[in-house]
């Protein structure tokens, strides 16, 4: 009995499957509910995730991480990684994330990026404008906003869009976070308009976080899989509690 129940539990194991996800930090909110949702439509199919900035990411997948999708949080990555033949889908644009500025402890949120100029405000924290798209969005709504160079000194930088949030919850008094983050459980208690406000969308280029399937995934059927279900109505309806505007 036990060597059959063994050979049961070993020809299980050989069709479940394991995908592969590469994810920019500012959906790692989200991605519980995704993969568990993902999971009761496919539960043979196991699905591990990485987080990180999509700069950083991309450059683990060229130099041969076993990723088998990428979800980053822009387009221009993807698109990088389809022209030089690392990814086989053209990128797709599965949401569209929006910018915030968060504190901690009340601040006058009316007054939009001006509250940076605050003597109050000492420390504004934001993801790396270099490869965290994020990071690059808080920095072009400052420069559009005329405030970049006033508020440069005050600015402390993060690897990604999840450290910019520890950052604004401990050694910063603001910081600039991906709207999405603030949908997260434990961000629930704090309220917009007392600790955090959306910037602005006209100050920065919309944020279309794209999606791509890569080459080691070409013929998994169940990276396949999932990256239909991300791109599917019931993927995007789980985003959309997170904040994000569907394309």
């Amino acid at each position: 009995m036990k060597k059959l129940l063994a050979m049961l539990f070993a020809a299980a194991a050989l069709q479940a499957g394991t995908v592969t996800v590469a994810v920019a930090a500012n959906v790692s909110y989200a991605m519980p509910d995704l993969v568990g949702a993902f999971h009761a439509r496919h539960p043979d199919t196991r699905v591990r995730t990485t987080l990180g900035s999509s700069g950083k990411l991309t450059a683990q997948i060229r130099r041969g991480a076993p990723f088998d999708v990428f979800m980053a949080a822009n387009m221009r990555y993807p698109a990088a990684l389809f022209a030089d033949g690392s990814a086989v889908t053209k990128p797709a644009v599965y949401a569209e994330g929006s910018l915030a500025l968060f504190g901690r402890k009340p601040h006058d949120f009316s007054r939009g990026l001006a509250l940076l100029e605050n003597p109050a405000v000492r420390r504004v924290a934001v993801a790396n404008p270099k490869s965290a798209p994020y990071g690059a969005a808080a920095v072009k709504a400052l420069k559009n906003a005329g405030l970049f160079e006033r508020i440069k000194p005050k600015l402390v930088y993060a690897e990604s869009a999840s450290q910019a949030v520890s950052y604004a919850m401990t050694a910063a008094d603001v910081g600039f976070v991906a709207k999405s983050s603030l949908f997260a459980p434990k961000m629930r208690r704090f309220k917009e308009g007392k600790n955090w406000a959306e910037v602005d969308p006209k100050l920065y280029t919309p944020i279309e976080q794209g999606i791509v399937l890569l080459k080691r995934a070409e013929t998994n059927t169940e990276a396949k899989a999932f990256y239909d279900f991300v791109l599917s109505e019931a993927g995007r309806k789980i985003l959309r509690r997170y904040g994000y505007r569907l394309p």
